[in-house]
């Protein structure tokens, strides 16, 4: 069916404007417990988990996706700042809970919001349910005879963390090792200092102090400058970035270079080829840089790419039956671990393969050489037909020609903006620059025809 709110990851948008307002929430909230109740087994109405992230409005929609979610007859837990994937784990160790609420717009500013929807199993809702939904969305809103209950769990973080520290093998200890976390003033603040801490790490933390409206400026996962000045400065082994919602993560070594998802899919996957028992593949996406591709193939880990976003990550690692899978991002998913991306889980896991290993950051990311890689983002009107035009895909096929195997080119039309994103990748920066902007001004020239 044609979708009018959800996209790939969840509803998304700008605070204020259709659909994210109170309103629309409140009808997300109560058209979600009337699909859920459907699928109730007659014992009880069931409950819902609802998380969130830091920013300001998040006080707002978490109260009307109550007040839904009550009307309907649904129970409410509510879990406070958490961070994405805790509010997924949280979901599945409640066996009468039926789905988790993210109220989060991930890595984007405070003036963004959105929601994500996990099913009782930790996963993303499958996309007949999302579709239910959408067709409820439509229908006026009543009230049941039986109101649902709202509770807080104040222990929810607590959970999380003991979560997180059990992902490691007994005795896993970070003691001298000197970390400087940068949390993005988002959900992570008040959870991952503590698991770090414990673990035995000496932590130090920037962007830790959320106010409602400083989520992502200027720190996190997508601005890595400061975490590198800082790692330098304070002298520190490594630097661990998040995102607001915490289910990204990025490194920064002792040398102040950031060590970006792809090159940490590598560590993992060497990591859990050489001690834990295997690594049968590892999905990635179309914009994930060829030499993560070339690393794997050289020690013998299967390799496939997925479209660009978590759900089609997940669902490409499902298919193959694989357990590890990501992308550039920092979004990468430990399947043998949990259900999604889990930057905390993550960034555990790269630390077990350093303590493991006796070798720091910078050597080990020194096993995957990054091929330069070029983006021209190009708007356009009509992303398809742009696409399909005959001359982009001639020109396009000249550009593969003359790359050959060493590079990779890719037009992909941007799922949220007016964009196609011109991608050339290949061993000289100055051949796939100039690859790329003639490429760009051949769709240009598409676009205004």
């Amino acid at each position: 069916m044609s979708r009018k709110y959800f996209g790939t990851d969840g509803i998304r948008g700008q605070v204020g404007d259709e659909p994210i307002t109170p309103k629309f929430v409140m009808q997300l909230g109560w058209a979600v417990g009337k699909v859920l109740a459907r699928m109730d087994d007659g014992d009880h109405q069931g409950m819902v988990l609802i998380g969130k992230d830091t920013r300001i409005s998040g006080y707002m929609f978490e109260s009307a996706l109550e007040a839904g979610l009550i009307s309907a007859g649904v129970d409410v837990g509510l879990l406070g700042p958490m961070p994405t994937p805790g509010i997924a784990y949280l979901t599945r160790t409640f066996k009468n809970a039926k789905a988790g609420i993210v109220i989060s717009a991930s890595h984007n500013p405070y003036t963004d919001n959105g929601f994500k929807i996990f099913s009782a199993e930790g996963t993303k809702l499958p996309d007949e349910i999302e579709d239910e939904i959408e067709k409820m969305l439509d229908q006026p809103m009543t009230t049941e005879e039986h109101l649902g209950k709202a509770w807080r769990m104040d222990d929810a973080q607590g959970r999380y963390i003991e979560f997180c520290k059990g992902s490691l093998p007994w005795g896993f200890s970070l003691r001298g090792l000197k970390i400087v976390l940068d949390c993005a003033n988002g959900a992570t603040y008040n959870i991952a200092p503590k698991v770090f801490s414990e673990l035995g790490a000496e932590v130090e933390v920037i962007a830790c102090e959320p106010d409602g409206v400083n989520i992502n400026l200027n720190c996190g996962s997508t601005h890595m400058d400061r975490l590198q000045q800082e790692v330098v400065a304070r002298k520190a082994e490594l630097g661990i970035a998040f995102d607001g919602d915490g289910d990204r993560v990025m490194f920064v070594d002792h040398k102040g270079e950031v060590v970006d998802g792809d090159e940490l899919l590598v560590i993992i996957a060497s990591y859990c080829r050489d001690h834990l028992g295997g690594c049968n593949g590892v999905v990635g996406t179309q914009m994930s840089n060829l030499g993560m591709q070339l690393a794997l193939e050289e020690i013998g880990v299967p390799f496939a790419r997925s479209k660009v976003g978590d759900r089609y990550v997940n669902e490409l690692m499902t298919d193959n039956g694989w357990l590890l899978g990501g992308e550039s991002s920092g979004h990468i998913v430990c399947r043998d671990l949990t259900t999604t991306g889990d930057g905390i889980v993550s960034a555990l896991r790269v630390l077990s393969a350093i303590n493991t290993e006796g070798k720091c950051l910078h050597d080990l990311k020194q096993r995957m050489t990054r091929l330069p890689q070029v983006i021209v983002n190009v708007p356009v009107n009509d992303k398809q037909c742009v696409v399909s035009d005959l001359n982009v895909q001639s020109n396009l096929e000249k550009v593969e020609e003359v790359l050959g195997a060493n590079g990779r080119v890719l037009l992909r039309p941007s799922g949220t903006e007016p964009l196609i994103r011109v991608m050339v990748e290949g061993k000289q920066q100055e051949q796939i620059q100039m690859l790329a902007d003639e490429l760009a001004e051949v769709v240009a020239n598409a676009a205004s025809s």
